[in-house]
């Protein structure tokens, strides 16, 4: 598939105080996009679109150019110690997403251009901690290698936390637009991660994403320019035949990976989760899903600040943990399973 390209941008006026921000107005300028101002994300209005579905899917494809005022840095267990913030919002249509519910009905995709007082925040954060290591997660909101060959705020972000002696950078990503992050110098401390799953996953409730073949071939680039390289196999959906489908993903995994990208491989196990409220938002933006949400076919899992989400009963949970666990090792005796959640 094409690198997303935003049809419609917004420009905050106090993005262009930094120098990206003029670069990302030239650029676009340059390639004939429209562009709008807005006082403030908060602000965006008039989404093209004859209904409510239709502004959706068109925010999908605008970007708005602004700074990030908040510097305190959300948390982001289990996969690390604080999100940075990079970006919001994503290009892709996956009917899970839990963006859904986090973005509410600002579906739009939002890019930062205050990167070096986001730096500063991040120094903070790892001059708090050390000697110990910090890990920033900066995929948390955002699909950030979809819209990194427009922005570079990613690469500059790799190469920061290359320089530090306490910082590491992890993100996932579902899509193959990685050649500009090759020559990066991360100096080994920037994991870069695809997010995989059995066929039946990706084709019914990932559209807009790159293929699977596409991921794991850029996979192999990634590996050659010495990232240490994971894997996050999420949602794992309890679909027909699911054993079979996740065991197709790690023979196919297998015999495409090159053998030196296994040297130092992680693989994340996630289950599928939702809310009422994510629930109704994506039968509303999807209405022809056949992504299964029943509740009564659940548990009730408490979260923070007193919400919760519903997950697989245990027996189930357990039961997707086992097998896939089991396929990683037959698979991939060397790599590391970090978690299962």
């Amino acid at each position: 598939m094409k690198p997303f390209q935003p049809q419609l941008v917004y420009i905050e006026p106090q993005a262009l105080h930094f120098p990206l921000g003029r670069q990302l107005k030239e650029k676009f300028e340059k390639q004939g996009v429209e562009i709008r101002e807005t006082t403030s994300h908060n602000q965006v209005r008039n989404i093209p679109g004859n209904n409510e579905l239709q502004q959706y899917r068109n925010a999908k494809s605008t970007l708005v150019i602004g700074i990030r005022k908040t510097l305190k840095f959300d948390t982001s267990k289990p996969s690390a110690e604080y999100a940075i913030p990079l970006a919001t919002g994503c290009m892709g249509h996956c009917h899970y997403c839990y963006l859904q519910t986090t973005l509410g009905n600002k579906p739009y995709i939002r890019t930062y251009v205050n990167i070096d007082e986001i730096f500063g925040a991040a120094d903070q954060y790892m001059k708090e901690r050390a000697p110990e290591i910090t890990r920033f997660e900066a995929a948390c909101t955002s699909d950030i290698v979809g819209i990194d060959h427009l922005t570079h705020t990613l690469k500059k972000t790799i190469e920061h936390i290359g320089q530090t002696d306490h910082g590491r950078l992890r993100f996932v990503t579902k899509y193959h637009h990685v050649d500009h992050l090759l020559d990066a110098n991360h100096n080994g401390k920037t994991r870069f991660r695809f997010s995989v799953n059995s066929d039946h996953v990706i084709k019914k409730f990932e559209p807009g994403t790159s293929s699977f073949l596409e991921r794991i071939e850029a996979a192999g680039k990634v590996a050659k320019a010495d990232y240490p390289l994971g894997f996050i196999v999420a949602p794992l959906i309890l679909h027909e035949n699911w054993k079979e489908g996740y065991l197709d993903l790690f023979e196919r995994l297998e015999a495409i990976l090159p053998t030196y990208a296994t040297k130092d491989l992680t693989f994340e196990l996630i289950q599928h989760r939702f809310t009422k409220t994510a629930k109704n938002v994506i039968k509303k933006r999807y209405p022809k899903t056949k992504l299964e949400m029943n509740e009564e076919e659940r548990k009730y899992k408490w979260g923070r600040y007193g919400r919760g989400k519903y997950v697989y009963k245990n027996e189930d949970a357990n039961a997707l943990k086992e097998i896939l666990e089991s396929y990683v090792q037959r698979f991939f005796p060397k790599a590391k399973v970090e978690y299962f959640t």
